[in-house]
């Protein structure tokens, strides 16, 4: 962590991603969300407005220290109980096995180094049958892309707080334990390499696993 990575990135990141048309992407990846849900990824609050009076309480995960004070308006604009916990996804969360009736997550798979044990310990945390709603880009179908996606991840690590480019979200979800229930790919405006999209809804559907196993 830097000065960079921990106060220039969060805004520019902030900026980039409350474009009009995520918004509307971010409205919709949250329908049908309830109970009590973690966000994984939470940032600057970006999907605060979004949450149906369904949702009794979100639990906020993230390792930016910005992310707290960026998300001060949002937070104070929002009527849901919000509780801001362990810093990363990545070892094992202070909640209970089949604590959770959702997660939600939003560009954020693409920044955790250890994403299989972190999507594991995300497992453990929903009740059976509980939903992991995901909005996120990664590797595309188009050979040619996702060459140029594993060109350039190296450099977008390094710029972009650990983004991979070229994770394929469908298969690391399954790897972890999930059925994909709902699921679109697609691209937004922009340069191939950085827009293919996958969004979707994601079950634990079968016994909950160790986040090491």
């Amino acid at each position: 962590m830097g000065f960079y990575t921990d106060h220039i990135l969060p805004r520019c990141v902030d900026f980039a991603l409350s474009r009009p048309p995520i918004l509307e992407l971010r409205a919709r990846v949250t329908r049908g969300l309830s109970g009590r849900v973690l966000e994984v990824g939470f940032g600057s609050g970006l999907n605060l407005p979004y949450y149906p009076p369904e949702v009794t309480q979100i639990l906020a995960l993230d390792p930016s220290p910005s992310a707290l004070p960026l998300s001060a308006a949002r937070r104070a604009a929002s009527t849901i109980p919000l509780e801001w916990i362990a810093p990363s996804a990545e070892g094992r969360l202070p909640l209970a096995d089949g604590a959770l009736d959702a997660v939600l997550s939003t560009f954020t798979l693409c920044t955790i180094p250890e994403i299989g044990p972190a999507l594991r310990e995300l497992y453990r945390v929903l009740k059976p049958g509980g939903q992991l709603h995901f909005l996120e880009h990664g590797r595309s179908p188009d050979a040619r892309v996702a060459r140029l996606q594993d060109v350039f991840t190296p450099l977008q690590r390094r710029v972009a707080g650990g983004c991979h480019l070229n994770r394929a979200i469908d298969v690391l979800l399954r790897d972890a334990g999930f059925c994909v229930d709902a699921l679109q790919t697609y691209y937004m405006a922009g340069l191939k390499p950085a827009t293919h999209m996958f969004e979707g809804v994601a079950r634990a559907c079968h016994k909950p696993r160790a986040a090491g196993a």
